[in-house]
């Protein structure tokens, strides 16, 4: 029964942020009402104060749930590939595609959450910090197969960040360039700049 209960306010829960996306990505986040998402969940708002204080609350755990899903897909895309230049590959094809197929809640969460205040930014620089951390690992496991010079994994991490959300904010927003000239040139870019040699991009493709 306890189980039931629990199941029961997960699916609840579930069905509230679908249907946040539905709103945000229609309205937007400041013309969007709390009454907006409770009617298009078709829930009672009761129900929906319950799992969320308010509309802020329900934004961020949209962010979180999307940061979840893209690190989860990440992770076990590269985890049987020893290779850290086919390591690279695989995860921007995994990025892309995931922002391809939830690119309503994609475009919610890079551009509208750009400038909504100071708990949306430190919100950001959290994912953003989380990211990072799992370039620079792989890095560091490629420096340490001897597959890349010594680098400062650190810094390196934060600037493919910097170049990755650039470049997929413009895709998203404006569906350009397409994603058959995105992958290669940005691949090529990333991996050109920790010194991997034109014919070994070439080579593990």
């Amino acid at each position: 029964m306890e189980r039931e209960t629990s199941d029961k306010a997960q699916a609840t829960r579930e069905r509230i942020l679908d249907a946040a996306i539905k709103v945000f990505a229609s309205k937007g986040y400041h013309e969007t009402k709390v009454d907006d998402i409770v009617a298009e969940a078709e829930a009672s708002k009761g129900a929906v104060y319950f799992h969320f204080p308010g509309k802020q609350q329900i934004f961020l755990a949209l962010v979180d749930k999307f940061a979840n899903l893209l690190q989860r897909r990440l992770i076990e895309a590269v985890a049987q590939e020893p290779d850290g230049v086919r390591r690279v590959n695989l995860a921007l094809q995994v990025c892309l595609e995931t922002f391809a197929q939830y690119r309503s809640l994609a475009k919610i969460l890079l551009i509208q959450a750009s400038g909504l205040g100071a708990v949306f930014e430190e919100k950001r620089l959290e994912i953003h910090d989380r990211f990072a951390r799992v370039i620079q690992r792989y890095l560091d496991e490629a420096v340490a197969a001897g597959e890349i010079a010594p680098i400062d994994t650190e810094i390196v991490a934060y600037a493919w960040m910097g170049a990755i959300n650039e470049v997929v904010i413009r895709w998203i927003y404006t569906g350009q360039p397409e994603r058959e000239r995105l992958i290669p040139a940005l691949r090529t870019t990333l991996l050109r700049s920790i010194g991997v040699s034109p014919e070994r991009i070439e080579a593990n493709m």
